[in-house]
């Protein structure tokens, strides 16, 4: 097993929460609010709070995003190498994935065109 697809396992059956998360801190740290807003404009998609704090407890308690130091309420998270890491592993099965669909797709529309 790659060290990549290693790391990609440990986001766990909710995976795609967990990869929204790390995908959001893969340009800088925030807290969870600028993540919950970052994630609706990149993907059209929505955490609640119950679901972020739930997936930033899961990654950091699995190493894969470290909290920072906050001057005020707020606390910072970061990506950790093992998330980058982890996060590359989804996105090069993801791409596999989408590789397939596409080969798939155009060999049922040739098979239509008959």
């Amino acid at each position: 097993m790659s060290e990549e697809r290693g790391a990609a396992s440990e986001l766990g059956r909710f995976a795609e929460p967990a990869m929204l998360v790390l995908v959001s801190l893969s340009d800088g740290p925030k807290h969870g609010y600028a993540i919950m807003t970052d994630v609706e404009a990149f993907a059209a998609s929505s955490l609640g709070p119950g679901t972020l704090y739930a997936v930033l407890a899961r990654l950091q308690a699995g190493g894969l995003i470290e909290p920072l130091e906050s001057d005020d309420r707020r606390r910072p998270y970061r990506i950790t190498a093992a998330g980058a890491a982890a996060l590359s592993g989804q996105l090069a099965e993801m791409r596999r994935f989408l590789r397939i669909g596409r080969l798939r797709l155009r060999g049922a529309s040739e098979g239509l065109d008959r």
